[in-house]
């Protein structure tokens, strides 16, 4: 069982226990890719969505990884505590819109669909709980777009229903459907999208990765176990 554990930005990735000591195994494509543990690879992808979708496209065909379980920290488009996990249950991408040629909002064409869900999300929060560690499941909507208040931000909001708002996330369920690879995520609320106090939120995100650091790794090998 091959896990890659792919996140976003490197302060996400350095988050696990060890992880600036970790010499890269090698760099693809400007990526560079680390061994976190055996049989599981890391990387910080980069920010957005063709960043993600690149560095998911590397784990699958170049290292031929079972399952991706992406990790980060995102936006709350509620009120789930700062640092509250969630595990993703589907991805939808909010800033696609073919509506003017009559599809519905959301439709990512090629693929078809609107929703992409994940692997075994329930599963997932007890494989946490069994860690000590509390988990939600629930929609995330991802968008090349740092979400503020405001419009935009509402019209997420009330079109979608997700629960978190982020860059990454939809487009790396995307590369693993088209790859028919188990595709896993967890996120660590970082910031509020209605709080009047976002931005200072965001840049002492340091509780978000906190908890999001304790468990990602202990997670993934869990999930290599269950497969074992």
């Amino acid at each position: 069982m091959k896990i890659g554990l792919q996140f976003a930005m490197p302060a996400e990735f350095h988050a696990l226990p060890g992880a600036r000591d970790l010499p890269p195994v090698e760099t693809v494509s400007g990526v560079p890719f680390f061994e976190a543990a055996p049989g599981i690879l890391a990387c910080a992808g980069g920010v957005s969505k063709v960043n993600a979708a690149m560095a998911a496209e590397i784990f699958c065909l170049k290292y031929g990884v079972d399952l991706i379980l992406n990790a980060g920290v995102a936006g709350c488009a509620t009120d789930l505590p700062t640092g509250s996990l969630v595990v993703a249950s589907e991805f939808v991408q909010h800033d696609v819109d073919t509506t003017a040629v009559g599809d519905p909002i959301g439709l990512v064409s090629t693929v078809n669909q609107v929703v992409f869900p994940t692997w075994q999300p329930e599963r997932c929060v007890s494989l946490l709980k069994e860690q000590g560690v509390s988990a939600v499941t629930g929609r995330i909507a991802t968008g090349d777009w740092f979400a503020v208040k405001g419009s935009r931000a509402e019209w997420i909001r009330d079109t979608f229903s997700p629960l978190l708002v982020e860059m990454e996330g939809g487009a790396i369920a995307q590369v693993c459907l088209r790859n028919g690879v188990r595709f896993v995520s967890v996120k660590s609320v970082s910031d509020h999208l209605f709080s009047e106090k976002q931005a200072e939120e965001y840049f002492d995100f340091g509780q978000a990765l906190d908890a999001l650091g304790r468990v990602v790794l202990p997670l993934a090998q869990s999930l290599a176990q269950e497969f074992c």
